[in-house]
């Protein structure tokens, strides 16, 4: 398959169908189906913010998808021709509102065409069966809320499918959504049991609409399944009174997330269960039986296609533990595997192997008498198989004992990391209810006992020693072992611009991404180390440049495939896709838990469940290393809600930390070779992530033995890796001592200038920062660099010079053409030329400002030379004072040059643009402030 055709089959993988009554789907070809709602045209094909900012050189919405199946000569239903032309008409008045392209503007939804009774009515006069499709979004900066709009229907869209549903018996709900959402009126009286089927097709992408229509006329048969728990009311999740809060958010729910907490206290609060999705045809699960044998058990079941269509089914395992002293949930997913496409009456026998630890409990509290470590109490465990985590039955043992545990004992002994300090009380499983539930109770969060100035002190490296030598990165590259005689020789100001990223639109490094890293100054240039390139992800490649590249189907998709070797082929695209373009990181996947079903970043994460996750994640990091190309996973940890997700503090017991939210992380890690981490914006029990060193030291490292590189999501904030409290963006030191390596991002060409003003130097003097610390940092990210494309390919040129030449040769009459040197403009409403009279290397340079105070709404001015766009400015706000940047390095040949503005991402004003040959910097010499200065004086004089 090519890369499109592998995007399309995952689109449809990931599709889940909840309902289908009545041969409702798929529809066949003496079918008419009249199509109702705007996203048959505006399709969303992935959420808002750096997720999802991927330019696409094509998308297919459901009409386009529907003409290609036909063009495919596919068996398709009609469509009510018009009624699909009422809406092409409709939607030329009522256009697409993206919030005017502005960070985190889009609304969660667009205005929907409210439906007369005619429409309808001549509708179900031509067609037999109805779609409805309900549109929604969210994103980075922008979580969901329990309103119309977002979580739930609109007046608009009640009404209209309550007039769908009084012409037409047969309707399809389709969810085109970044989220679950609200489905609790799908069986109200006034729908009149004609809402006959219902699936989430999520945001599938570019092809997500192919995909679509793939599922919905049988070419693909659905085979999906939810990641998440659909409950009746937002209100029946334990984590939504502990959700939305401004400045700390209490996990009183602890391990109990998803399906966890619904199989353990309240079943009858479930819709539609984790796990659950149906197909077209039919299957039959039988000569289940479970085997424990070197620390493993295995699972063994047949599954058997009883229907009357070629499908796939997915096999999940879950296991109920005793509930000891520590308490458990009633259902943990410890293992699944997906059938290949099975035709009707044929059968494959599956093996569903799993370690012990896939069900341990970690005690945080020393209640069982293994204090911090992960344990097996003792009692009789029993597993379960099924489609999803309610309908699943008890296995037998092949040995006809079940697997008991005579006494309690430690699987892994380890030490207290990331409890918390604050006092709290969490839930736990109580009484067995009659119904055979168990009640709630609340016991206290066991509180930290760690003096991490201790830890820091006891693990503190030693200093690498200065020793000459002549040592080049590429001598590293060639072997490793050389690093520390490599690093010995490097000045303080060197391993400072290591630890320095800088972006946004390096021109280091390919155009457009979001940072670069390493050799970054001409001094480590010279030493042959390369500047490595990020892209924003995990959906696609962000090129804010005019280049196009592939969207994937977002994450939540992906995972409702259950098919992890399905993800690892879809990121295999992505991987030879960075290769194409020389970048070498890709700042995804995510991993986070999807605690609430509020979180807008939701769609870049996976699952309820830490283990679909993980498996989801390490699937993605293999995947891209087909390519030799590195994924990021991110956001870690306990990035749960964008509502002030840069200050909140995520307050969570130590349990909860390490069997739910760090175990996606720890999985990618030991079973995908995870090579890059980013840390989160929030607080984790009142310190920083991207200084918190039990996190990113005790933990990462030290546990899991992670060597790769540590960057902080970008323009982080720190706080004292030891004592907490205030934080903000100069703390260097405080992330460095954590051992988060690199901060992301400083100002363009500043990295060796001392970045905006971190304390980095200042910490060195007065010793709050060892140079042995500092060294860790820049070495993690050395041996990095060793294993990216930059590494591997010949040293590319420090600053990646353009060469361009004009072939203009006049002006339009009236165009402000500007000649001399230096050559500035000031007004750049309009298109402005310069004369460039004497070839050779120019900077351009210009100040530009940005009101609002939102530090992390990311505006982006490209600027066009000749129609092309050869340079940028990027910044998230200047509080509305003027600031410089350099936006490009370019080799111009003499000609007229044509030079306008385009605002891919809007907010910024350009004040002044200008090219500047000497390699002195107007910045550095003040040049903007003193013709300010000069133009003021002229003013005055006219």
């Amino acid at each position: 398959m090519d890369k499109f055709e592998i995007l399309r089959k995952a689109a449809a993988q990931g599709i889940v169908l909840l309902r289908n009554q009545n041969d409702t789907l798929p529809f066949t070809q003496s079918d008419n189906v009249a199509v109702f709602g705007r996203c048959q045209v505006d399709y969303y094909k992935s959420g808002t913010g750096s997720g999802g900012s991927v330019h696409v050189p094509f998308s297919i919405n459901f009409i386009e998808g529907m003409n290609n199946l036909k063009k495919e000569n596919f068996a398709v239903p009609s469509l009510n021709e018009e009624l699909v032309k009422i809406y092409s008409e409709w939607l030329k008045e009522h256009p697409f509102d993206a919030g005017q392209g502005a960070w985190a503007s889009e609304p969660w939804s667009q205005v929907e065409m409210a439906l007369g009774e005619e429409i309808v009515k001549n509708a179900s006069a031509k067609s037999n069966k109805a779609v409805f499709i309900v549109g929604r979004t969210a994103g980075e900066d922008q979580d969901n809320k329990a309103e119309p709009g977002s979580f739930l229907l609109t007046e608009t869209e009640r009404k209209n499918i309550e007039l769908i549903c009084s012409y037409f018996e047969k309707v399809a709900i389709i969810f085109n959504t970044s989220n679950i959402m609200d489905l609790s009126w799908i069986d109200d009286p006034a729908f009149k049991s004609h809402i006959t089927s219902v699936l989430f097709s999520w945001q599938g992408g570019m092809m997500g609409g192919q995909g679509l229509c793939d599922v919905l006329c049988g070419k693909e048969n659905p085979s999906g399944k939810l990641p998440d728990s659909i409950a009746y009311k937002i209100e029946d999740y334990p984590s939504s009174k502990n959700f939305g809060h401004k400045d700390f958010l209490l996990y009183e729910e602890d391990i109990y997330v998803g399906y966890r907490y619904f199989t353990t206290f309240a079943k009858n609060k479930i819709q539609f269960p984790f796990g659950f999705g149906l197909s077209y045809t039919s299957f039959e699960l039988s000569d289940e039986s479970y085997t424990f044998s070197n620390s493993a058990i295995s699972v063994r079941a047949k599954v058997t296609n009883t229907g009357s269509k070629n499908g796939r089914e997915v096999v999940q395992v879950y296991a109920e533990c005793p509930q000891g002293k520590l308490g458990k949930s009633s259902r943990v997913l410890c293992g699944f595997a997906k059938t290949k496409e099975l035709a009707p009456k044929e059968s494959q026998e599956l093996q569903i192997s799993f370690p012990l630890s896939r069900f341990t409990s970690y005690d945080d509290s020393g209640v069982t008498g293994f204090a911090y470590s992960y344990v097996l109490e003792e009692g009789e465990y029993n597993f379960y198989t099924g489609t999803d985590c309610i309908s699943c039955k008890k296995v037998q043992s092949a040995d006809s004992e079940p697997f008991t545990v005579k006494k309690t004992y430690a699987l892994e002994t380890l030490s207290q990391c990331c409890a918390p300090s604050r006092e709290f009380t969490r839930i736990r499983p109580g009484k067995l209810g009659s119904d055979g539930l168990y009640i709630e109770e609340k016991e206290p969060v066991p509180l930290s006992k760690v003096d991490i100035a201790q830890k820091i002190k006891e693990n503190a490296p030693a200093e690498i020693p200065f020793k000459k030598t002549s040592i080049t990165f590429t001598d590293v590259i060639a072997d490793k072992s050389r690093i520390d005689e490599f690093i010995g020789n490097l000045s303080d100001n060197e391993l400072m611009t290591l630890v320095r990223g800088e972006g946004m639109m390096s021109r280091k490094v390919t155009a457009g991404i979001a940072s670069a890293f390493g050799g970054l100054s001409d001094e480590l240039h010279a030493r042959n180390i390369p500047a490595v390139g990020c892209s924003d992800g995990p959906s696609g490649i962000r090129m804010d440049n005019g280049t196009k590249a592939i969207l994937l189907p977002i994450g939540t998709s992906l995972a409702s495939s259950w098919d992890s070797e399905l993800v690892e082929d879809v990121y295999g695209v992505l991987g030879n896709e960075l290769k194409e373009n020389k970048i070498d990181v890709l700042l995804g996947p995510g991993c986070n838990i999807h605690r609430n079903p509020l979180n807008g970043r939701n769609f870049e994460y996976y699952s309820e469940d830490p283990l679909v996750s993980g498996i989801m994640a390490a699937a993605a990091c293999k995947g891209l290393a087909r390519a030799g190309a590195i994924g990021t996973i991110k956001h870690f940890a306990l990035n749960n809600q964008e509502k002030n997700r840069r200050n909140v503090d995520s307050v969570a017991s130590e349990r909860a930390i390490r069997e739910i939210y760090l175990k996606p992380f720890e999985i990618a890690i030991k079973e995908g070779n995870a090579r890059s981490l980013m840390t989160a914006y929030n607080t984790v029990n009142g310190f920083k992530a991207a200084s918190y060193y039990d996190l990113n030291t005790s933990i990462l490292r030290g546990e899991w033995g992670f060597s790769g590189v540590v960057m902080t999501d970008w323009w982080a904030t720190m706080n004292d890796c030891i004592k907490g409290g205030k934080s903000d963006g100069l703390q260097f030191s405080e992330m460095l001592k954590a051992r988060n390596d690199l901060y992301m991002v400083c100002v363009n060409d500043t990295a060796d200038k001392g970045g905006f003003g971190d304390n980095m130097e200042e910490s060195l003097k007065n010793g709050n920062l060892s140079k042995a610390q500092l060294q860790l940092c820049a070495k993690d990210i050395l041996l990095f660099i060793t294993e990216t494309f930059a590494a591997k390919a010949p040293l590319r040129p420090l600053r990646n010079e353009v060469f361009v030449e004009s072939n203009i040769t006049s002006v339009p009459e009236g165009a402000n053409l500007i000649s001399g040197r230096p050559a500035f403009a000031k007004d750049l409403v309009e298109p402005v030329y310069f004369n460039i009279e004497k070839g050779g290397e120019y900077r351009i340079y210009g100040s530009f400002r940005k009101d609002g105070g939102d530090t992390l709404s990311q505006s982006i001015t490209n600027v066009l030379i000749n129609g092309k766009p050869l340079g940028s400015f990027e910044c998230r706000s200047t509080g509305g004072k003027k600031s410089f940047a350099v936006a490009a390095f370019l080799n111009l040949k003499p000609g007229i040059y044509k030079v306008e503005l385009e605002h891919t991402k809007p907010g910024i004003e350009v004040m002044e643009l200008g090219f500047w040959q000497d390699m002195e910097s107007p910045i550095t010499t003040g040049f903007f402030e003193k013709l300010e200065k000069e133009m003021e004086e002229r003013d005055k004089n006219k």
